[in-house]
This record gives C-alpha cells, structure tokens and sequence, in this order.
C-alpha cells in the first residue's frame, strides 16, 4: 500500500478590517434620492386628412361621328358579383339577406300571407255585410234652399253650381232647417218634411227619374 502525503492548505489571507467598516459608513453617509417625477405622456400624433379624390380629368378628344361616342369618365361601373367567397364582400347570402325560399329568383307571396300561419284577415271574425244596392245621395236641407231667390226654379244641376252637390249624383231634400221663400224643387227623392215644408212656403216639389 503506497501511503498519501498529508497536504496543508496555506491559511488564507484575512482582509483588512479597515474596509469592511469603511462600507456601511459610506452607505449611511450616501443621501437618499427623491423619486424622479414620471414624464408627461406625449400627444398622440393627429393622423393627416385624407385629401379629397379627384376624379380623373377627360382627356379624351372630342367626338368626331358616331364611333367616337361613350360615356363621361366614371359614369359607368364593373357589375356587381356576387356569390365568390367572403373575401368578395358579397359572399354567403350575395346581398340578399336570407336564406331559403326569400333567396330564390321569382320569390313571390300572395297578399296577407304571413309564413303560413293563420293570416289577420281570417283570424278576426265578420260583422254585418255591405248591400251593393245601396244608393248614396246628395243631401240638402231646406236651410240651404234659402238662399236662392223666390221663384226660382231649383235642380241638381243648379245645386252643383252652388257647390250644395256634387255632379253626377242623385239628391235627396232632408226637412232640416226652415225655408221662406216659394220655389220649384227638383230632385231625386224628398222627406216627408222637406215636402210639407216646400208647399208650406208656396213651393212645389218635382221628383226626378234616376
């Protein structure tokens, strides 16, 4: 067996006590620095207006025939296509807005449909009916023939004149009002007291066909 030599290692060198107490004064004797104030935030920078676009000044020479005709510069576009993917802008539904029937070309409903359920007009219920054979008249009251002077002859056609009826219409004499004058009254159809009140006065009453 080969015996190890015993080594010793040469202390080592101890440092001066001098700057080890030096440190501390140095940091005790170093006055605190106040927190710097944070720097005002720069002013975003205004983006230029964009300047209006020009349309292209018409350089073209003027037109000599027929053949040298065409539109203004800008007056006409490409056509609108649609339907070519979503990069296009005009994708998926093509500008339509649905999907489905209301998409389709030839879409058309009838008036009242309301996507099949029951529509307004059938789901309310009927009252009463309309008579096609009723006559509308024109009516004038006694306190309107007044106006016109005694014996004087009275008519649709003078009526319309007075804006009392109006024309192509029949008229009809109510009792309303009084009447002091004696006239020929000539109408579609009278009441009982516009007629009483008529030969009262001293007029006469003519019923006309209509």
């Amino acid at each position: 067996m080969v015996e190890k030599k015993k080594t010793t290692k040469p202390p080592a060198a101890k440092k001066p006590a001098s700057s080890r107490a030096a440190a501390p004064r140095k940091a005790a004797a170093a006055p605190e620095k106040k927190a710097a104030a944070p720097a005002p935030k720069a002013a975003r920078p205004q983006k230029p207006k964009k300047a209006a676009v020009a349309r292209p000044a018409d350089t073209r020479p003027a037109a000599t025939g027929v053949h040298d005709l065409a539109p203004a510069v800008g007056a006409t576009h490409y056509r609108k296509r649609v339907g070519r993917g979503p990069g296009s802008g005009h994708g998926k539904t093509a500008g339509r807005g649905n999907k489905g029937q209301k998409s389709r070309s030839g879409y058309r409903h009838q008036r009242g449909f309301e996507g099949g359920q029951m529509p307004l007009h059938r789901r309310l219920p009927k009252r009463g009916f309309t008579n096609i054979f009723r006559v509308e008249y024109e009516i004038v009251n006694l306190a309107d023939l007044d106006r016109f002077e005694a014996g004087a002859a009275v008519n649709p056609e003078t009526l319309v004149a007075s804006r009392l009826a109006r024309k192509n219409r029949p008229v009809k004499i109510l009792g309303d009002g009084k009447i002091q004058k004696a006239l020929t009254v000539s109408a579609h159809k009278f009441s009982a007291s516009a007629k009483a009140g008529i030969e009262a006065a001293g007029g006469r009453c003519e019923v006309l066909s209509r």
